[in-house]
């Protein structure tokens, strides 16, 4: 129960998760705010490559707030790292300049949703060799892009209702949700 004594929504864990995958990412705040997404929503977290910041700096600390204990984080060397852990989890990467919109996408637990770095996204050559599986969030306005966190929220939850994991959802308590 929250400390303000109400209780929250919540809903079970997936047994198979989907894991949301950072490349180089650039900026504390934002891992530390995606770290605080895959506590909340049992994702583990991969962050690839060299990082823009240490990951004991205090600034990220601070946007996941208490929760980094909770967050099954994942370091890799590199993508090719990432895929050798797991050759056959499926990717789904995402890009501002991409064709398809993330609602096109079919989620399926263990997923990986690939995100890149904030000033940048992901390289071309990555792009181009997963074009199949390349999504983008639409957007109305005339931004060249959504702020890393927002996209991995919008994205994730998505997915998560897609493959099952929201339908269900009760109070703290209830006998559905392991309480």
């Amino acid at each position: 129960m929250a400390r303000d004594h109400q209780p929250r929504l919540r809903a079970s864990p997936l047994e198979v998760p989907l894991h949301v995958v950072l490349v180089e990412p650039e900026i504390p705040p934002n891992t530390g705010s995606i770290a605080r997404l895959c506590a909340a929503t049992a994702s583990p977290l991969h962050l690839v490559g060299p990082l823009g910041f240490r990951i004991d700096d205090r600034s990220l600390r601070r946007a996941g707030i208490d929760y980094w204990h909770l967050v099954d984080l994942r370091r890799h060397l590199d993508f090719a790292h990432l895929v050798h852990d797991a050759p056959d989890a499926r990717l789904a990467l995402f890009s501002a300049s991409a064709e398809r919109s993330y609602l096109d996408a079919d989620y399926r637990p263990g997923d990986r949703l690939v995100f890149g770095r904030e000033s940048v996204g992901l390289p071309d050559t990555l792009l181009d060799a997963h074009r199949d599986r390349v999504f983008g969030i639409p957007t109305l306005g005339a931004v060249r892009s959504i702020n890393l966190a927002t996209a991995v929220g919008i994205v994730l939850y998505e997915a998560l209702r897609q493959v099952g994991a929201l339908a269900g959802a009760r109070r703290e308590g209830s006998r559905d949700v392991g309480g």
